[in-house]
């Protein structure tokens, strides 16, 4: 299975080490994670300016993360689907990716519930998913 972290999924798992955590070790034991430069450099932005990481912190995750998935380069939506923009980004990921599902808590992508055939889903709801196959 192909999955796609969103940005939001990503950054919890590593600055909040709940739900997320738990999540992204499932995946590395379960599935293919799928990430771009974009939803990179979205995360190592986002450790320094929300989590507090040192820019150093910060791109040695953004690299481990990077080890850990199939880097995939997307093409722009032909026409925008989401109010922001980085969220088109994600959804580009998605199908550049050929991810199986998209994993969120962002509202704006979770209420689409698909694109392009690509279910969204909460983080949640896919780690009990999950941990239900086993």
């Amino acid at each position: 299975m192909r999955v796609l972290l969103d940005t939001n999924v990503l950054f919890a798992a590593f600055v909040t080490h709940g739900v997320c955590a738990g999540l992204y070790e499932e995946c590395l034991l379960q599935a293919e994670i799928v990430v771009s430069n974009h939803i990179l450099t979205e995360l190592a932005e986002k450790l320094v300016s929300k989590g507090k990481f040192t820019t150093r912190e910060a791109q040695q995750v953004a690299r481990a993360v990077r080890k850990d998935a199939e880097l995939v380069s997307p093409a722009p939506l032909v026409q925008p689907i989401c109010r922001d923009p980085d969220d088109d980004w994600i959804l580009a990921t998605a199908v550049a990716g050929k991810a199986d599902v998209i994993v969120t808590g962002d509202k704006d992508l979770l209420v689409l519930k698909r694109f392009r055939g690509i279910p969204i889903v909460a983080p949640r709801g896919f780690l009990e998913m999950l941990q239900q196959k086993q």
